[in-house]
């Protein structure tokens, strides 16, 4: 991986560029979080925070990843940047209340929403088909790297900074994130735009439909999020409920996830090329699935924690794995339509997840809540396994 992107300038601009968008994306976060509890002290206006910065633009997808088959990806990711530090920006300066704040949020959300499409589908017009699966890693690092670190730079900034001050610096990060794409060649579609926007939405849903498998892919993928993103609930409501443990260890304990992650994208710079993808993708709906069903057998946070890591590890083969498959089985001209409707998905299993997940743990309790979802992971994860050998599954593009 080091040498890929020592080699191919192009890529280190976009994994760059996506480090300092990323870390932005974290200082916001968190700085907006702390400003909403610390004016209205209410959880539930946190929860609206998240919910609108997190499912809210699902609902846009078929049309947020048609923007990148249409335009240049380059101009689509430099644009969507400079858009987001705008809006930063006027959310510094003026602070608004609360409706405001969650509709400008929102906006940006959803301009966050092309983003990542575009940049997902410009990769394989940087690197070579061989050289997929150590792209994608390098990206996964860089940016989950940076969602670790943001939340820690954030924390330190608002110890020197008043909450305007920290906005501003974010403001400023995707400015930076624009310049450094700016070095990055044009990435034009190689084949224009259809008869119309609706043709095309059609187009990229009926891409999914019609391949089965791209939709095994797509099914499997959002089975296993919708079992297991209650996983961050279900793990606090275990190290201070059941273990008794303060808010401080439970920070901990969550962020070991993060910790997996890292080490998985270091494991898969050194040998992802040596697994073919379907099997990293059933690998890594196993390892997190399970990682999730043994976390509710845990005997104390030390052994959370640990099973937490293993976790991650899964994540970051689920994440390596399902972009160079995408990249691979979809023509060019629909891969920004169909990273659009597969994360607007994922999005909606995510939402499904929290809200039933919540009134789950109320029911059973955590230990069993994260048995249960992680148990159901893992049937996903071998029916996906199944499914993929099945007669008729062409993987061969991907393999």
């Amino acid at each position: 991986m080091l040498t890929l992107l020592k080699e191919n300038g192009p890529l280190r601009v976009l994994s760059t560029a996506r480090v300092v968008s990323v870390v932005g994306d974290a200082l916001s976060l968190v700085t907006l979080m702390v400003h909403v509890q610390s004016v209205l002290g209410k959880a539930v206006a946190v929860a609206a925070l998240l919910l609108v910065g997190d499912f809210a633009p699902s609902l846009l997808s078929p049309l947020t990843g048609l923007i990148s088959d249409r335009f240049d990806r380059r101009t689509v990711m430099i644009a969507c940047e400079v858009a987001q530090g705008v809006l930063l920006a006027v959310i510094a300066f003026t602070l608004p209340p609360l409706p405001v704040l969650l509709a400008l949020v929102g906006v940006r959300a959803v301009i966050g929403q092309i983003f990542v499409p575009a940049s997902r589908a410009a990769v394989p017009s940087l690197v070579a088909e061989k050289d997929l699966g150590q792209a994608n890693t390098a990206l996964g690092l860089g940016s989950n790297s940076a969602d670790v670190i943001g939340p820690f730079l954030a924390a330190v900034l608002l110890t020197f900074l008043d909450v305007r001050g920290v906005l501003l610096v974010d403001a400023v990060s995707f400015g930076l994130s624009a310049l450094l794409l700016l070095r990055l060649p044009k990435l034009v579609v190689p084949s224009g735009p259809g008869e119309s926007v609706l043709a095309d939405v059609r187009a990229g849903v009926g891409e999914i439909r019609r391949n089965r498998a791209l939709r095994i892919l797509f099914l499997g993928f959002c089975g296993v999020v919708a079992c297991t993103a209650i996983d961050d609930v279900a793990v606090l409501q275990l190290t201070m409920g059941v273990f008794g443990e303060p808010d401080s260890v439970a920070g901990v304990v969550l962020g070991a996830v993060g910790v997996g992650l890292l080490l998985g994208y270091a494991l898969l710079a050194r040998g992802s090329t040596r697994w073919g993808m379907v099997a990293l993708l059933v690998t890594g709906f196993l390892i997190s699935s399970a990682g999730n069903l043994f976390t509710g057998l845990a005997w104390g946070v030390a052994s959370a924690f640990a099973l937490q890591a293993v976790r991650g590890l899964g994540i970051a083969a689920m994440d390596v794995a399902h972009s160079t498959l995408i990249q691979r089985l979809v023509p060019a001209d629909r891969t920004g339509r169909v990273f659009g409707n597969f994360y607007g998905g994922i999005g909606v299993a995510a939402a499904v997840s929290y809200v039933a997940g919540g009134l789950v743990i109320d029911v059973i309790g955590p230990r069993l809540t994260l048995v249960v979802a992680g148990g159901a992971g893992v049937v996903v994860a071998l029916w996906v396994f199944a499914a993929s050998r099945a007669r008729g599954v062409d993987w061969e593009r991907a393999s």
